[in-house]
């Protein structure tokens, strides 16, 4: 597949250069010290707290960076590596609440939603990682992360993607990978956990407990990336260009901490860019802008021959409605075409704020047709059919041809919840909406293969080390 360019050659050229001055004169303030001994070590400008990079350093350190980057899973059969599997669909994550299931109300979300949530990831087919969707509102003081990760990894075999917060958190989360595993030595071997962290605070402020974190994971030797979030209007210029400049600054940024910490480390350029609406400051996930945003960070990711994505096909309705789908679908597919490999895409609406179970299962049909997009059109002899074209010829049909049945289930995306039916039929079945028809679907699944995915001896090695583990049992909607 081919990919549309956004910006000309002379642009990304530009926005390269314009990235290197933001880097050498204005740099960034880096408030964790280990860092700033770090960037001093390899030839880069320390003042107090502000750290400016030399043009030849960056341009050293960003063509360290491998072309790739596999998220792996507890299962082997779900790992997937970009860009050749491309595009990987990933849950969009961390909102606060969730549309109770039963009674449509919002509210806060619990363990007991995120085990749900990941049956539901597990099961269906157009998602590749779990990035985990909620937080944990029952969680226990020290048991922050522990709570979301423990039910996530009961019920999903895929890749999941997790943050935590400090580093007493960090080593808890690995602790209890490693009892998942058996042993460290063989987590280290398939890590089935992929970290995930904002080091990087626009404009230009690299934190304290994110940055320690990158920083440990490189060392670990274990898959980590950032993600860059500057917000036109609010904390980035009032222009894309702009943004761009400074967005594609803190990316580089970013890469040299990774790849001076251990060189030939993988990662992401990825990205959640957004132009505020400055009527009321409002975080604008949904707009069309973030998806342009997206198309040219990802032209930026080739430029630099590093895999590209983030948080885009996003929506700010509050409800699974037509606002959601066109917000979602738009920047979708303008992602898609631009050439990004990894789309945090999945199940939230409300700005990332809410969790919704129709919303979902609505969205793993779009990654299904992105994915299907994304496969192009075969040109082999025997699709193009010229010698059956010939053989039919004018006024004949192709509907019994064998060249037809055996392409009916594969040329063509099966819809299970787009309705293609006429009026009558529709009627028939029940006259359902699209949100109805993914609520009903989602119910279907809760009640499927609904045995925990530990077996009971890692369970109770697990409770054993963590005293006071929320229950993180699977339960049906209510």
């Amino acid at each position: 597949m081919s990919f549309a360019n956004l910006l000309t050659q002379e642009q990304v050229e530009k926005l390269h250069d314009a990235s290197l001055e933001i880097l050498e004169d204005a740099g960034l303030k880096v408030r964790y010290e280990p860092a700033r001994e770090l960037f001093r070590k390899h030839g880069c400008a320390v003042e107090e707290e502000r750290v400016r990079f030399p043009r030849a350093v960056v341009e050293k350190y960003r063509k360290l960076v491998p072309p790739s980057f596999t998220f792996h899973a507890r299962d082997p059969k779900f790992d997937k590596t970009i860009p050749q599997d491309s595009p990987v669909i990933v849950t969009a994550s961390s909102a606060p609440d969730i549309i109770d299931p039963a009674t449509g109300v919002e509210r806060r979300a619990e363990s007991k939603d995120i085990a749900r949530i990941a049956h539901l990831i597990n099961e269906l087919p157009g998602y590749d990682i779990f990035s985990i969707s909620t937080l944990a509102d029952d969680a226990p003081a020290d048991q922050f992360t522990i709570s979301r990760l423990y039910p996530s990894i009961k019920y999903c075999l895929k890749p999941i993607r997790v943050t935590t917060t400090d580093m007493k958190d960090t080593l808890k989360v690995m602790e209890l990978a490693y009892i998942v595993a058996g042993g460290e030595e063989a987590y280290k071997a398939h890590p089935f956990l992929t970290h995930h962290y904002c080091p990087i605070v626009s404009p230009l402020t690299m934190d304290n407990l994110s940055t320690e974190n990158v920083m440990f994971f490189v060392k670990e030797g274990l898959p980590v990336y950032p993600t860059i979030v500057p917000n036109a209007g609010l904390t980035s210029p009032m222009s894309m260009a702009g943004t761009l400049a400074q967005g594609n600054a803190e990316f580089l940024a970013g890469l040299m901490l990774m790849q001076m910490t251990k060189e030939g480390t993988p990662t992401i350029y990825a990205t959640l860019g957004t132009v505020a609406d400055m009527r009321s400051g409002a975080y604008t996930s949904g707009a069309i802008e973030c998806g342009m945003l997206h198309m040219a960070f990802a032209q930026m990711a080739r430029y630099y021959n590093v895999p590209s994505g983030g948080y885009v096909g996003l929506t700010n309705s509050k409800l699974n409605d037509a606002q959601s789908g066109y917000e979602t679908g738009m920047s979708g597919i303008a992602g898609l075409l631009g050439g990004m490999d990894m789309f945090n895409i999945g199940g939230l609406i409300d700005a990332l704020k809410t969790f919704d179970f129709g919303k979902a299962v609505i969205d793993d049909e779009i990654a299904q047709m992105m994915k299907r997009m994304k496969r192009g059109v075969s040109f082999s002899d025997d699709d193009l059919g010229i010698d059956l074209i010939k053989q039919i010829g004018p006024g004949g049909s192709f509907i019994t041809a064998k060249h037809t049945t055996s392409r009916m289930k594969t040329e063509a995306v099966m819809t299970r919840i787009a309705d293609r039916d006429a009026r009558t039929i529709w009627e028939k079945k029940g006259a359902m909406d699209t949100h109805t028809k993914a609520m009903s679907k989602a119910r279907d699944i809760m009640a499927k293969n609904t045995a925990p995915l530990l077996l009971p001896e890692v369970d109770s090695a697990l409770r054993a080390n963590f005293p006071g583990l929320i229950a993180g049992e699977l339960t049906l909607f209510d």
